[in-house]
């Protein structure tokens, strides 16, 4: 994997560039669409072409079982019928978040040296080895640590793979960040260890990125950047809890340290001014399962603010004005999708989930392309505070 600077902003650390992988370039700041299991509900690869998506994001943890016949297909760009860029995740913050029942992990209690999740059921418990956890599907006790991560990720064969990692949460002080920080640095080094015997196996480059942690606390970020700047990784993943607010703050801390030749991905952020914010302190890439998630629960993104379909009965306003992807290009309303988004008819509302998710996908993809225009014609300061100024009207 190559990565290649074109423009810096003037702060130093917002570029435009370009990730040459094995399978294809992705011109950056770029977006990945999430496909879970290899593939983006309810739009084909046709239709990601179609939206010009760059690069596709799959969860190691939920194909974990099929890695074998990934494998035999020759990893995860031919067996999905993607073939452009991917990037897999660890699977940590899966196996971390089943303990807390909810989709984060809510809090983290310490009991004779083991991190148990909160939870009545404590269905997942981190030690230095990894993660025992009860596999949500089957009932059955399971554990991944940083060697089966990089074992399973391997057999996938993303482009790119995340080290395993330890996610704290909000309610997480100080002094247990430090703790569960050392153990993800020690971990790194495993992840390091075990990808180089295997990350040739498919007859490809498979590249590694080290996540970095370390809560809201300054001192915890720049050390971990230090220490994680100075291992053998191809790229970092920036992750962690923090309050929304403090996230440009974050990544300036991360980024001012992290080696500038190297690529960022943010973790898990879509919303524009995440975007913008990310874009300017230093993140190349971006992913999030939100634009088709939430456009198959009825919200539109617009440049004038996301809407709600339930309002628009009988509306014969388009989606959003001068929106090029595919759906506004075939004429569709809002009254239109409204409608099939309501039918009792399946069919119908799998339509919508498509239709919908075309659009919020191609919306985000759009921006990320509009930003990197921007940063190459240094016009980017000019370009996010007319976008902010209308999107964040409401």
């Amino acid at each position: 994997m190559k990565f290649e600077i074109e423009k810096r902003l003037p702060n130093g650390l917002g570029r435009a560039g370009k990730i040459i992988t094995e399978h294809g370039e992705i011109k950056t700041p770029a977006f990945m669409v999430v496909g879970t299991h290899g593939e983006v509900k309810f739009v084909s690869n046709d239709d990601m072409k179609a939206l010009n998506a760059q690069a596709m994001l799959s969860n190691g943890y939920h194909l974990r079982n099929r890695s074998p016949e990934i494998a035999e297909a020759g990893g995860l760009a031919e067996w999905s019928g993607w073939n452009g860029p991917t990037l897999t995740d660890s699977g940590g913050f899966q196996v971390m978040s089943l303990g807390s029942g909810l989709g984060k992990v809510v809090s983290m209690e310490r009991e004779k040296g083991v991190v148990n999740t909160a939870h009545k059921d404590r269905l997942a418990k981190v030690s230095e080895k990894g993660v025992d956890f009860v596999d949500p599907f089957t009932g059955e006790p399971d554990f991944i640590g940083p060697e089966e991560s990089m074992q399973i990720q391997c057999r996938i064969g993303a482009d790119i793979h995340m080290a395993f990692d330890e996610l704290t949460s909000l309610a997480d002080d100080y002094d247990y960040n430090i703790e569960a920080l050392e153990r993800t640095e020690r971990w790194a080094e495993r992840s390091l260890a075990e990808h180089k015997k295997h990350c040739d196996d498919l007859g490809y480059h498979q590249n590694l990125y080290g996540v970095l942690q370390g809560g809201r606390w300054e001192d915890l970020r720049r050390r971990t950047a230090n220490n994680l700047g100075k291992m053998e990784f191809d790229g970092y993943g920036l992750g962690g809890a923090f309050l929304k607010e403090d996230l440009g703050e974050i990544l300036r801390w991360c980024n001012e340290e992290l080696p500038e030749e190297k690529p960022r991905h943010l973790l898990g952020l879509s919303h524009p001014d995440d975007i913008f914010i990310g874009a300017e302190m230093g993140a190349d890439t971006f992913d999030c399962v939100a634009p088709t998630r939430e456009a198959r629960h009825g919200k539109i993104y617009t440049r004038d603010g996301n809407i709600n379909l339930r309002k628009f009965r009988d509306s014969n306003e388009p989606l959003d004005f001068g929106c090029d992807c595919a759906t506004c290009g075939a004429g569709w309303t809002r009254g239109q999708l409204r409608a099939l988004w309501r039918s009792g008819d399946l069919e119908k509302k799998r339509q919508f989930y498509n239709l919908a998710s075309i659009h919020n996908v191609r919306f985000i993809v759009r921006l990320t392309e509009e930003i990197r225009k921007a940063m190459l014609e240094d016009r980017f300061y000019e370009f996010k505070d007319k976008f902010l100024s209308r999107y964040m009207v409401k």
